[in-house]
C-alpha cells in the first residue's frame, strides 16, 4: 500500500465540495426532466428525494466520521459489513458516478451545441473532450481544484438566481402550471423522486475524501448536512419556478434544460453560463470522487494494484484518475442524457441502500446518529427503486 493523501481540506472546502458536485446537472437539467415526468407532484418529489438524501447523507457521514479514508462504501462496506459487500458497493459507485459526469458532460455540450447547431456527433466529441480537460485539472491537485470549485459553485448560484427571479418577476407568474397533473397515487412521482434523489449526492463525495479532510469527525457531518440544506432550498426554489409554465409537454426531451423555458429574456445568457459553468463543476467533482473509489480499490487488489499509485506530491492518483475518465468517456460516446442519468439514479440507490447497511453496524459507543436513521435511508432507497421500475 502506498502513502497516505495530504489533509488539507477544511469544513469551506467540504462544503464547496458538496456544493460543486450537486449543483449543476441536478438544478440546471434533472429538476426540469423530473417536472415533465411528475407534473404537479414535482416538489412532493424533490422533498422524497431530499428526505432520502438527508438519511443516507447522515448514514455516510456517521461511517466516514469513524473510518475517514478514500473510497466511501467501498471501504465501509468492508469494515464493517464483508468482502462482497465493498466491492460491490465500489464497482456501483464508479458506474453511477461515471455516468453523473457522463450526463453533466453531455449537458454542456448541448447547451453549446446548441448554438451553433452542431451534430450529435460533434456533441459527444466535445463531452469527452471536456471529460479530459476536467482529468487534468483533477491530476493538478486538490487544492488547486478547491478554488476552481468556488468559482463555479458562485457562477452556478447566480444563473440560478436568475432563472428564478426572471419567472417570478414576468408575466409568467400565477399561469395555469402543468396541463396534465398527476394523480397522488402516480407511480411516476417515484420514478422522478428517483431522478433527483441523484441530483441530491454530491454529498458522498464528502465521504469519499474522508482521507483528505480535516477533523473528519466534525467536519464531514457538518458539509453533509449544511449542503443538504442549501441545496434542498434551491431545488424547491427552482421547481416552484418550473411549475409556472403550462406547457411543458411541448419542451420535454432528452436535453431538457431550464435555461431553454426563458428564451424570450436578455438574461437567458446568464443562466446558461450559470449551467455550463455548474455542470463543469459537477464533472470536477465526479472525476476527483470515481478517482478515489478506484484508488481504494487499487489498494485492496480489487483492480489492478498500479492503480494505487499517488503522484510525488501525495495529492492525487494519475493511474485511478485516468481510468475514471475512460470509463466515463465510455458511457459519453455510447450513451445520452436521459439514459445515462436513469443508470446513474438506479445504480445509486442500490449503492446507498448498502451504505445504510453498513451504517448500522457502526458500535453504539462511536454512534452518533440513531439507527432508525440509517433504517429510513434503507428502506427508501429500496422503495424508490422497486416503484420507480415499475413507474
Amino acid at each position: 500500500m502506498t502513502g497516505q493523501l495530504v489533509r488539507g481540506t477544511g469544513l469551506g472546502g467540504a462544503l464547496v465540495i458538496g456544493l460543486g458536485s450537486i449543483l449543476g446537472t441536478g438544478a440546471y437539467v434533472s429538476v426540469g426532466l423530473s417536472a415533465t415526468i411528475a407534473g404537479d407532484m414535482l416538489v412532493w418529489a424533490i422533498v422524497m428525494a431530499a428526505v432520502t438524501a438527508l438519511c443516507n447523507g447522515l448514514s455516510s457521514a456517521q461511517l466516514a466520521a469513524v473510518h475517514s479514508v478514500s473510497g466511501g462504501t467501498y471501504e465501509y462496506g468492508y469494515r464493517f459489513l464483508n468482502p462482497a459487500s465493498g466491492i460491490a458497493a465500489g464497482g456501483l459507485f464508479i458506474i453511477a458516478k461515471s455516468a453523473s459526469a457522463a450526463t453533466a458532460a453531455l449537458a454542456i455540450a448541448w447547451y453549446i451545441g446548441a448554438s451553433f447547431a452542431v451534430s450529435g456527433y460533434i456533441i459527444k466529441a466535445i463531452a469527452i473532450a471536456l471529460l479530459l480537460l476536467f482529468t487534468v485539472f483533477v491530476l493538478l491537485g486538490v487544492r488547486r481544484t478547491n478554488w476552481l470549485n468556488m468559482v463555479l459553485v458562485s457562477l452556478g448560484i447566480i444563473g440560478l438566481f436568475v432563472f428564478i427571479g426572471v419567472v417570478f418577476s414576468s408575466d409568467l407568474a400565477g399561469q395555469k402550471t402543468l396541463s396534465q397533473p398527476l394523480i397522488a397515487d402516480d407511480l411516476s412521482v417515484f420514478h422522478a423522486a428517483a431522478l433527483m434523489f441523484v441530483a441530491f449526492t454530491g454529498y458522498g463525495r464528502i465521504a469519499t475524501m474522508g482521507e483528505e479532510i480535516t477533523e473528519p469527525r466534525k467536519n464531514i457531518p457538518r458539509a453533509v448536512l449544511l449542503t443538504l440544506v442549501l441545496v434542498s432550498a434551491l431545488y424547491i426554489a427552482v421547481g416552484l419556478a418550473i411549475l409556472q409554465f403550462g406547457h411543458l409537454a411541448e419542451v420535454k426531451d432528452r436535453h431538457f434544460n431550464i435555461a431553454s423555458l426563458i428564451s424570450d429574456s436578455p438574461w437567458q445568457w446568464l443562466v446558461i453560463l450559470g449551467g455550463v459553468v455548474a455542470m463543469a463543476g459537477v464533472v470536477l467533482n465526479l472525476i476527483l470522487g470515481v478517482s478515489r473509489v478506484v484508488l481504494a480499490m487499487g489498494r485492496r487488489g480489487d483492480l489492478p494494484r498500479f492503480l494505487d499509485r499517488l503522484d510525488k506530491s501525495n495529492q492525487s492518483a494519475p493511474a485511478a484518475t485516468w481510468l475514471s475518465f475512460l470509463i466515463m468517456a465510455v458511457i459519453a460516446a455510447f450513451g445520452g442524457i436521459e439514459s445515462a442519468w436513469t443508470l446513474s439514479a438506479f445504480t445509486v440507490l442500490i449503492y446507498y441502500g448498502i451504505t445504510n447497511l453498513a451504517a448500522l453496524k457502526v458500535s453504539k459507543k462511536q454512534r452518533f446518529i440513531p439507527k432508525f436513521v440509517s433504517v429510513l435511508g434503507l428502506v427508501s432507497c429500496v422503495v424508490l427503486v422497486l416503484l420507480a421500475a415499475l413507474a
